[in-house]
């Protein structure tokens, strides 16, 4: 289930829109320009490979390729099984936590685990609670930051227009610290299910 909730840029503590109505919060993002959708989910093995990843999901990444003339499409994940993973789960946290924009559409669909979006515009923090299904466009030039959670398990397939893939561009503002965590947030989820 699908978590919007919306503040005021300078009320971190009071929700102006809480919601977890798809049409809801699909309207709510294409205020911003941003695009927000459903794709059947399908079983993804731990420890899938990103070939095996991008072939499950093959006719629908060729049909957001073919309509936003993205050239490159990655996946990333992190999963408590992996070798490495109480190494790197903390810098990968930390490299997205902060606000940021980027020339470029950031699309990201999630075909296992969760995350969530903040998108900072319009004087308010649209965070999205993304989950298993979700597909969510951040348009270019978006003041934006991403949580994981402090025990990121996740599959994520990303999308680019160039081959330089992500490419981030801070702003320095402390706003992202004002904010509910994704483990806020994945437990107000677990209260309205």
């Amino acid at each position: 289930m699908t978590l919007l909730t919306v503040w005021k840029e300078t009320d971190p503590s009071t929700p102006v829109l809480e919601t977890t109505d798809e049409a809801e919060i699909r309207e709510a993002l294409a205020e911003l320009g941003a695009r927000f959708s459903r794709w059947e989910i399908r079983d993804v093995p731990s420890g899938a490979s990103q070939d095996e990843v991008l072939a499950l999901y093959a006719d629908e990444i060729d049909e957001v390729k073919q309509r936003e003339g993205y050239t490159l499409v990655d996946v990333v994940a992190l999963d408590p099984a992996q070798e490495n993973y109480d190494e790197v789960k903390t810098p990968s946290r930390q490299k997205f936590l902060s606000e940021h924009q980027h020339d470029d559409d950031e699309d990201r669909y999630f075909a296992k685990g969760a995350g969530v979006f903040y998108l900072h515009a319009n004087d308010k923090v649209h965070a999205v609670y993304c989950e298993a299904g979700d597909l969510i466009s951040v348009p270019a030039n978006t003041t934006h930051w991403f949580d994981m959670g402090t025990a990121p398990h996740y599959v994520s397939v990303r999308f680019f227009h160039d081959d330089d893939g992500w490419v981030g561009h801070f702003t320095g503002s402390p706003i992202a610290e004002s904010f509910a965590t994704f483990d806020q947030l994945a437990e107000r989820r677990a209260q309205l299910a």
